[in-house]
């Protein structure tokens, strides 16, 4: 390994220690090595083509990641937020945008309306990354921001299509908002019609492998695909990605492909910031400082007025609005990746020194929001804001379909245990990778979805609260994954109630020493209720048989003779 590898990891890792200690994104940790690492500081690389390969990846999953997260179902149930408060947001922060654009610059006037509208977006990574440091992610206000950045992810088809129009492939403004709307409708029912007859059917004989790693290879390939099948069609491979994951959002799998794809998706996303920090033209940038600083300033004073003005106009309250503006006041990462495809794409709508503006005002305003919610904060912490009152809907929790009891494992056991359920109408979701038994089951009218229970990120997927849902029900038939779902758990919801199926008495007891509330050894349960059937036929009371039963119960079964054999 040569001595500039090392101070590049070197460098990585200080800048991440030190951007989450200070609560601030990782990514942007990345951003800031590819500026060192590059050759206006360190000059450790060189921006070769090796890396832009590796940046290009990154741009790719993280179109995926954007699209993964655009959900039919999601977004109908959130509509009347996402369409009414996200729309007026968006479409305010644009209009007061666009004049001041207009006034300053000589862009052309599809290229200013694009500017406008991806000025608009905000950073879905960090805002949400704050909303869950901050506990606030299941509050009113926080049900609000996500709808917002929900609305920003979906209009990202439109903006996507607009690509080619500033390519210069159509210049009448009718025609092109025409072809905008024609190619976005067509992309979502193209994304319906794809993933129920092909996606669906194809993801389903992937999942009978039961291989992880051939998992996230079809992920790989049907990113690959469609990146390829826009390419050939004249449209920015982005949009390809981006299709990509709306298709797999779409399917059942889409749990399962998040957690899948996460670990991957961090990696190439880090190359991506590295790469356009590497990019960075720092003397241009430094010549041009006062502009920048303009520039943050302005976009976050005006964001933060349009997002205020909105708000109390649908009668949020004033903190709550205030609070909501702030987190929403920076641009985001859809704008540097806008920018960044633009020049990889060689579309110049407007001036490349320009493009290098932008995009250092969207990272200095993304840095800068941590820091203003801390004086925001302080502030409110010593009455300057809102006479330091107690707003009560601050803190207030949504209602929000948590279940009260996650079902892992949905064979014959789950499937009685979910009955039994329903038949007192508690809510309940239950998780299996047998995606045959997903797909009969929800059919069935089960509330089912497909992953690997294993992993915590299929558990909070599927809703599990360590504060809402009351109890977890393993019934797997591999001991070993019934232990791995109790360790993941007692890692994030350590006071979770947990009760497993056992299939011998030993792995009961196992379970119970590793915290389990209630482990039941199918073997010994069973026996019990052959053992009562034939005492009650010979005529023993139905008491005196219970009484048996109970008294074999008592301390996890230990008045249960061992077995002759090595088997239980």
């Amino acid at each position: 390994m040569s001595t500039a590898t090392l101070i590049f990891f070197a460098i990585a890792f200080v800048a991440v220690y030190f951007m989450r200690l200070f609560k601030m994104g990782t990514l942007l940790a990345f951003l800031l090595t590819g500026i060192l690492a590059g050759q206006h500081v360190f000059g450790l690389f060189e921006l070769s083509g090796t890396w832009q390969f590796l940046g290009d990846l990154g741009i790719m999953f993280l179109w995926f990641n954007i699209g993964l997260q655009i959900n039919m179902s999601r977004l109908w149930q959130l509509r009347r937020t996402i369409f009414g408060l996200g729309a007026s947001q968006v479409l305010m922060v644009a209009v007061m945008l666009f004049p001041v654009l207009v006034g300053i610059t000589t862009w052309s006037l599809i290229g200013t309306i694009m500017i406008s509208l991806i000025l608009a977006m905000s950073s879905t990574s960090e805002d949400l990354q704050i909303l869950i440091d901050r506990n606030q992610l299941q509050t009113n206000m926080g049900r609000q921001t996500f709808s917002i950045l929900l609305f920003q992810d979906l209009l990202s088809i439109p903006l996507l299509a607009m690509l080619p129009v500033l390519a210069g492939k159509s210049i009448n403004l009718g025609a092109s908002a025409i072809d905008i709307l024609v190619m976005s409708l067509g992309l979502i029912l193209g994304v319906i019609i794809v993933s129920k007859f092909i996606i669906n059917p194809l993801m389903r004989v992937v999942s009978r492998v039961r291989s992880q790693e051939a998992f996230v290879l079809a992920i790989m390939v049907n990113i690959a695909v469609w990146a390829v099948v826009l390419s050939l069609m004249g449209l920015p491979a982005a949009l390809g990605a981006f299709l990509a994951g709306m298709l797999m959002s779409e399917t059942v799998y889409r749990h399962q492909v998040n957690a899948a794809i996460e670990p991957y998706a961090t990696l190439f996303l880090a190359f991506f910031f590295i790469v356009l920090g590497m990019g960075i033209n720092l003397p241009f940038l430094m010549e041009n400082w006062g502009i920048v600083l303009i520039g943050v300033v302005g976009l976050v004073f005006v964001k933060f007025m349009a997002l205020y003005m909105v708000a109390r106009v649908r009668l949020v309250q004033s903190r709550d609005a205030a609070l909501m503006s702030l987190i929403l006041a920076q641009g985001g990462e859809f704008g540097l990746l806008i920018l960044q495809t633009m020049k990889t794409n060689n579309i110049s709508a407007i001036p490349p020194e320009h493009q290098e503006i932008l995009t250092a005002i969207i990272i200095v305003s993304i840095i800068m929001t941590p820091i203003l919610l801390l004086v925001y904060d302080q502030l409110v912490k010593f009455g300057g804001l809102f006479g330091g009152s107690n707003n009560k809907n601050l803190s207030e929790r949504i209602t929000e379909e948590t279940p009260t009891v996650v079902i892992c494992g949905f064979g014959r056991m789950g499937q009685i245990v979910a009955q039994m359920l329903e038949s007192e109408n508690i809510s309940y979701v239950a998780i299996d990778d047998n995606v045959d038994e997903v797909v009969v089951a929800r059919e069935a009218g089960y509330n089912v979805i497909y992953g690997d229970s294993k992993k915590k990120a299929i558990l909070l997927a599927a809703g599990l609260r360590p504060r809402k849902t009351k109890a977890v029900v393993i019934s797997l038939n591999e001991e070993a994954a019934a232990r791995d779902i109790v360790q993941t758990l007692q890692g994030f919801a350590p006071r979770m109630k947990i009760f497993a199926r056992a299939h011998s008495l030993k792995s009961s007891h196992e379970l119970l020493k590793m915290g389990v509330t209630s482990a039941t050894p199918e073997i010994i349960e069973s026996s019990f209720s052959l053992g009562a059937s034939v005492m009650e036929n010979l005529g023993l009371s139905k008491l005196k048989i219970n009484s048996l039963v109970d008294y074999l119960r008592e301390n996890g079964y230990e008045n249960v003779k061992k077995p002759l054999s090595a088997k239980q």
